[in-house]
């Protein structure tokens, strides 16, 4: 056994050696949500209503953890969320994730407020690499973006819907959290006692939205150019603009940010190739409605053959497999990430891969599940929240 495995066996522990190396104000934007953040809460704490049920008598071979979406065979059912500003909150990572990513062949999902580039990172995923895009209200800025994904080699465009205005976060507003940053004494101070992160800024440089930055305006200072973006990256998505970003990207479109039924059947009607059922980590509205309580019913209203991945919450490979037995193909997952990024470096994120693809299998081989397709056909679910599922078994 590694020594990283004995110091970091799993999610929780990466989380709170995260919280001691990050500065204060990083470390809150990175857990916060806004409100009472009950919305973030309810998504880690609902996986406890999902139950499975073990099935001993079975002569199922080792668990199959591999999946295929949109022909293209990934080894588990897992991958990189997209995750804004995350070389703000760990400086550096941003590369490591992508080529570990590559390295277990599982999706990694590039931000639009990713402090690197599309052209940095979509040679280092190839054809694992989706990007996820925040459009922009200038037409003229969001055409030129889309023809950037594409020549950058993202075949996947993740379209995400869900953030048409800025959000009032009170650890933010309390702690100076900013873009650029308010660099006050208490800033300073928590910089000043967290050597690791402030060593990382040196050597990778004050993060930039790389995606965005050549659009600012020529001379602009960072408040400029952070004015700049917020006011060009808000507004709602109706479905013309839908239809738009449709016809302009070539390649397979998926909507992230999906949580209503109907809406996701207009999705479906306007082209989308399939969705990611997300309240955005419970960020963008505290009252919003967990993936996990509304999985099962668009799963049902639209149908077994529509890719469906799911986000919110997730903490271990066992998380993991609840959310596809409640009818999600795939999952994403982010804090954690940056979580082991900050706990153990460059490679963090390579360590959390191996261990969700442990703690899955472990899980599976528990239930006498051989493929997580089979999933579905193990969910156990005496609460009102969730329909049980069918109870037919797969055969052994």
């Amino acid at each position: 056994m590694t020594d990283l495995h004995r110091r970091f066996p799993c999610i929780p522990d990466m989380e709170a050696a995260a919280a001691r190396r990050m500065p204060g104000f990083v470390h809150d934007y990175l857990i916060g949500g806004l409100g009472r953040e009950s919305s973030v809460q309810r998504n880690v704490d609902s996986f406890d209503m999902i139950e499975l049920m073990p099935r001993y008598l079975s002569e199922a071979p080792s668990p199959d953890l591999s999946v295929t979406l949109f022909g293209k065979r990934f080894d588990a059912p897992f991958g990189v969320a997209p995750l804004g500003l995350a070389g703000l909150l760990w400086p550096g990572c941003e590369v490591p994730l992508a080529k570990a990513a590559k390295a277990h062949n599982i999706p990694h999902v590039l931000s639009t407020f990713a402090n690197r580039a599309m052209e940095t990172i979509g040679p280092t995923t190839g054809d694992n690499g989706w990007f996820q895009f925040y459009p922009p209200n200038d037409p003229t800025m969001e055409a030129d973006m889309i023809a950037r994904a594409a020549r950058s080699g993202y075949q996947t465009l993740v379209l995400t819907v869900d953030i048409p205005a800025p959000t009032r976060r009170e650890r933010d507003i309390r702690n100076g959290m900013s873009v650029p940053p308010i660099l006050d004494l208490k800033t300073m101070f928590q910089i000043a006692t967290h050597p690791h992160w402030a060593s990382h800024v040196l050597r990778h440089g004050i993060p930039d939205f790389e995606n965005l930055s050549p659009y600012y305006p020529k001379g602009s200072s960072l408040k400029q150019s952070a004015e700049f973006v917020r006011r060009v990256m808000t507004g709602h998505l109706g479905a013309e603009r839908v239809r738009r970003i449709r016809d302009a990207w070539k390649g397979r479109l998926l909507i992230k940010g999906v949580l209503d039924v109907s809406e996701a059947q207009a999705y479906l009607s306007m082209g989308a190739d399939g969705l990611i059922v997300s309240n955005h980590g419970g960020r963008q509205l505290d009252a919003a409605p967990t993936a996990i309580s509304v999985l099962p019913a668009i799963r049902s209203a639209i149908g077994p053959d529509v890719p469906i991945a799911a986000d919110g919450g997730v903490r271990s490979g066992l998380d993991v497999a609840r959310l596809l037995a409640l009818g999600a193909d795939f999952v994403l997952i982010g804090r954690p990430f940056v979580f082991a990024s900050a706990a153990m470096g460059a490679s963090g994120g390579d360590h959390l891969m191996t261990i969700l693809k442990t703690e899955l299998s472990g899980a599976m081989a528990q239930l006498g599940c051989r493929t997580v397709a089979d999933l579905p056909a193990f969910l156990h679910a005496p609460t009102p929240l969730i329909p049980r599922a069918d109870d037919r078994r797969p055969e052994p």
